[in-house]
């Protein structure tokens, strides 16, 4: 099985938080609460970073993204 790790459906949690008009700790903060909410394979921790895919983050938001990455990165 191959994984393409330049999808554009797999983002850092606090890009994420952002695209979907969250404050910037809004996935790390609902994972560690409750990280039944997301489904199981969308969200994953590396040391210190976690990674959601977009399906997971709609699951949890129950919405889609608010505002692209690029919007996000340029401010």
């Amino acid at each position: 099985m191959k994984i393409d790790l330049n999808t554009p459906d797999l983002i850092g949690s606090k890009e994420a938080s952002l695209m979907w008009g969250k404050q910037k700790d809004y996935v790390r903060t609902i994972y560690n609460k409750y990280p039944e909410r997301f489904p199981a394979g969308t969200i994953r921790k590396f040391g210190k970073q976690i990674v959601v895919t977009r399906e997971g983050m709609e699951a949890v938001t129950k919405r889609e993204a608010k505002y692209t990455l690029d919007e996000i990165e340029k401010g």
